[in-house]
């Protein structure tokens, strides 16, 4: 959960540890909060283009932050949470345990900056036997600034817990977060947020017949879960449900088809990194109100070569009666998608997005800079997802899914085959999925995004929670398909 404690405030008291975010052409607020050495340091900060400056004045830190000055709006606001990112370290060292957060700029920055001093203050801490010794020392950010007054500063924590939640349920190991305890998660979850959950057993998903998360499980000791969350306020805009579908592999071995170790199979509980964004989607659509009816759908199982494990060669019957060859047990993941992109279809939904992290190729194509975004949605939508990513600079790179590419999953022996040839994987990925669609649809591979193996400012070491920001900007504006 979130690891900073944010509250709204109208003044600030004489000795209160300051943040202060101003342009460097306008300091003319300096003389009524500095005093002359100061003003002097930071006179010689701006020309010495350094971005920040913390002061220790008159017994209380004062750490200045310049505004961006280079590129367009999104640049800025990015640099800005980046900024925020980067100073944690610094608080940290000199010990400051809270700070007040004051706009001086003629833009408003306070909520980007608010954004990457939180995330950036995220640790998983957990599994430390000394755990407090590992926690920041910084616990408490108030925000002074009209532009973001308590109730829209209230709806950023909730995003923000959101993302924690997801970075928290990655972060997680499977001896710890295996397909039963995720369902606990929601559940609880759903009970604090307000959203329903609705968990399947392995004997109902058996009675559904899917096909797809049932083979993937069967090499496990674990069963399987397949969790429904809904969130329908009364004042839903929608008519028709917008799903969300998460991948849930708690863990992945590959199976059969077993993946090598060293930066493969290792950091492998990240594999459910589609489910947690849907998750913490579903939680902060719920906290925040959005009239919107959403339902998010959670198939979740391990890969394991043990037990019954399905094997390469093995054609499975899968809930919609298609029957796959399976060529590869590692490619887990479309096949419990599988399953649930065709049980959305009873919901007749008017937009369905799914997220997994799906493919090494998309990861390979873009790197962590982006998720790779495919499917049939309208350009409108598929526009509004790329502009709320530019936004909140989780971007989405839209790849073809021209018919062609359906060619490389032909099998010989059954309807489709579960991976394609040696190029295009991601692609040829997305057009498994597409087959068991029948409404608007997009699909979101996020498997370079969801898990950094190195801290990048905010985005921290581990989880990222990517997606949840994206998805409530796309949210909150929603207004229909067309």
């Amino acid at each position: 959960m979130l690891k900073t404690d944010i509250k709204s405030v109208n003044t600030y008291q004489e000795g209160d540890n300051l943040i202060i975010i101003t342009d460097k052409n306008n300091i003319s607020w300096a003389s009524t909060l500095l005093d002359s050495n100061s003003i002097l340091l930071l006179e010689k900060s701006i020309d010495a283009e350094t971005p920040y400056l913390l002061l220790n004045s008159s017994g209380r830190w004062i750490l200045i932050e310049f505004s961006p000055e280079k590129g367009d709006e999104n640049t800025r606001r990015e640099a800005t949470r980046r900024n925020a990112g980067n100073r944690i370290a610094q608080l940290r060292n000199a010990k400051i345990s809270s700070a007040t957060l004051i706009n001086k700029a003629a833009e408003n920055l306070s909520a980007d900056y608010v954004e990457g001093l939180v995330l950036g203050n995220y640790r998983f801490i957990k599994y430390f036997k000394q755990a407090e010794k590992q926690a920041s020392v910084f616990k408490t950010l108030a925000v002074m600034d009209t532009a973001v007054p308590a109730a829209a500063l209230s709806i950023l924590t909730d995003v923000l817990t959101g993302v924690c939640i997801v970075r928290d349920l990655v972060n997680e190991p499977h001896s710890y977060l295996n397909a039963v305890q995720l369902a606990k998660e929601i559940q609880e979850l759903g009970e604090i947020a307000g959203f329903s959950t609705e968990v399947f057993d392995k004997a109902k998903i058996e009675a559904l017949r899917m096909g797809g998360l049932l083979a993937v499980n069967m090499g496990s000791i674990i069963p399987p879960t397949f969790s429904i969350m809904e969130w329908k306020p009364a004042n839903a805009k929608n008519s028709k449900p917008i799903v969300l579908v998460g991948k849930g592999v708690v863990y992945d071995t590959g199976g059969l088809s077993l993946k090598p170790t060293g930066n493969s199979m290792d950091f492998m509980k990240s594999d459910m990194g589609g489910a947690g964004l849907v998750i913490g989607t579903m939680y902060v659509a719920a906290k925040t109100g959005l009239p919107l009816h959403i339902i998010g759908l959670v198939p979740a199982t391990d890969n394991r070569p043990g037990q019954d494990a399905y094997a390469p060669g093995d054609v499975i019957k899968m809930h919609s009666g298609t029957f796959v060859e399976v060529l590869n047990t590692d490619a887990e993941g479309r096949m419990i998608l599988a399953d649930a992109l065709h049980y959305a279809k009873q919901y007749d939904p008017e937009l369905v997005f799914d997220f997994a992290t799906l493919t090494g190729s998309a990861a390979r194509a873009i790197g962590a800079q982006a998720c790779v975004m495919m499917g049939n949605a309208s350009e409108a939508i598929k526009d509004r997802v790329k502009n709320s990513g530019y936004r909140m600079h989780e971007r989405a790179v839209e790849f073809p899914m021209w018919e062609e590419y359906g060619e490389e999953i032909k099998s010989d022996i059954a309807d489709i085959k579960n991976i394609g040839g040696p190029s295009g994987g991601a692609i040829t990925a997305g057009k498994f999925l597409e087959h068991f669609t029948d409404y608007p649809w997009l699909h979101f591979d996020i498997a370079g995004v969801a898990f950094l193996h190195k801290e990048s400012t905010y985005k921290v070491k581990g989880g990222t929670g990517f997606g949840v920001r994206l998805m409530y900007e796309f949210l909150k504006g929603y207004e229909g398909a067309e």
